[in-house]
C-alpha cells in the first residue's frame, strides 16, 4: 500500500480538505485528488465524501482512519531505526490532556518544543473530560488517575497531591476547620458524580469527605473553573497541588486542614496504546514535558 498516499488521507481526513492536505505534502490539486481516489479503489470504499462544497469523512474512512496512522508508525519508527535516530522527528502528533492542566503547564513550554521539533505539528485535544486514546486515535494522553487499564502503557510524570483549600476572605468570615467533622458547617465546592472520598492525614489516619453532608451550593466538572470559585471565595475546594501551588506561595488561597490530603493515591501519566510504536515524534515530545515540567512542584508531600 501507498504510504504517501495514506499520509495524505490522514491529512485530508483531519484538516477535511483535500487540496490544503496535498498542499502540505507538495502535491497539486488534481495528483492529491487523483492518489486518494486510487487508495480509495484499491481499498473498495470511500474514505472521503466529497461535495463542492466540503468534505467529510465516511463512516468506513472513521474505521481506517486509526490502522492508517498505526501503519505510518509503524514505517516513521522503522527508518528511524535504519537511520540510527539521524532522521529529524516529524509528522502530526495528536495528545489529549486536562485543559486545566495544559493551560498551567503545557502551553507555556509549547514555544520552546516548537523551535525545537519544527517539523512536528502538536494536534491537542484539551478537555477535563477524558479522551478515550485508543477510539481517539491519540498518540498521547496526560492522565491524572492509577493505571488500570491493560491495553495502554506509560511514563510517570509526577504524583498527583490533592489538597484541600479556601480563599482567605472565605475563611475570615467562616470558622476555620480544625478536623474534619468541622467541615460540615461549610460551604464545599464539589466535584460532578458528588461521590464521598476518603482523606488522609499525614499520621496515616482517615475520615471521609462526604459533599451531601456539607452545604454543597456548587458542582463544577471543570479544573479551572473549580480553582477559580475557590479563588472568588466561594467555598472549601480539593484541588491538585500543581493547579494551585502558585495560589497558595502568593498567598492568593490557603490550604485548610493542612495535615489532611486526598487518599486516592493519584499519579499523572503520560499514557499510549500498548500496541503503538513509540514513535521519534512522541518520544521527543515525552522526553521533553519531562525535562521541562517542574516535577517537585507539581507533586509537592506525597500523601502517606
Amino acid at each position: 500500500m501507498d504510504t504517501d498516499a495514506l499520509r495524505l488521507f490522514i491529512a485530508a481526513a483531519e484538516r477535511l480538505n483535500i487540496t490544503a492536505a496535498g498542499r502540505d505534502l507538495g502535491l497539486a490539486p488534481a495528483m492529491a485528488s487523483n492518489r486518494l481516489a486510487k487508495l480509495e479503489r484499491e481499498l473498495g470504499t470511500e474514505l472521503l465524501h466529497r461535495t463542492t462544497r466540503k468534505i467529510s469523512i465516511s463512516q468506513e474512512g472513521a474505521a481506517f482512519l486509526p490502522y492508517a496512522r498505526e501503519v505510518l508508525a509503524q514505517v516513521d519508527a522503522g527508518r528511524a531505526a535504519l537511520g540510527e535516530g539521524t532522521l529529524r522527528p516529524n509528522g502530526t502528533l495528536r495528545f489529549a490532556a486536562p485543559s486545566s492542566f495544559a493551560q498551567l503547564h503545557i502551553i507555556p513550554i509549547l514555544p520552546a518544543f516548537q523551535t525545537l521539533y519544527p517539523d512536528i505539528t502538536l494536534d491537542l485535544r484539551l478537555s477535563d473530560t477524558r479522551q478515550d486514546i485508543i477510539e481517539g486515535s491519540f498518540d498521547l494522553a496526560l492522565r491524572s488517575a492509577p493505571l488500570e487499564d491493560s491495553s495502554l502503557l506509560g511514563r510517570k510524570l509526577a504524583d498527583d497531591t490533592r489538597i484541600l483549600c479556601a480563599s482567605p476572605a472565605y475563611i475570615e468570615r467562616s470558622r476555620k476547620p480544625a478536623t474534619p467533622d468541622d467541615l460540615e458547617a461549610h460551604h464545599f465546592l464539589s466535584w460532578a458524580n458528588m461521590a464521598p472520598r476518603q482523606i488522609i492525614h499525614a499520621d496515616g489516619q482517615t475520615a471521609v469527605l462526604d459533599p451531601a453532608e456539607m452545604m454543597c451550593r456548587t458542582i463544577l466538572d471543570d479544573g479551572t473553573s473549580q480553582r477559580l470559585a475557590t479563588l472568588a471565595g466561594m467555598g472549601i475546594s480539593i484541588n491538585s497541588l500543581w493547579s494551585v501551588a502558585q495560589d497558595i506561595e502568593a498567598g492568593r488561597l490557603v490550604r485548610v486542614l493542612p495535615d489532611w490530603c486526598l487518599h486516592d493515591q493519584s499519579v499523572l501519566w503520560l499514557i499510549y496504546p500498548k500496541s503503538n510504536v513509540l514513535t521519534p515524534k512522541v518520544r521527543c515530545f515525552m522526553d521533553f514535558l519531562i525535562s521541562q515540567l517542574d516535577i517537585a512542584k507539581l507533586s509537592g508531600t506525597r500523601c502517606p
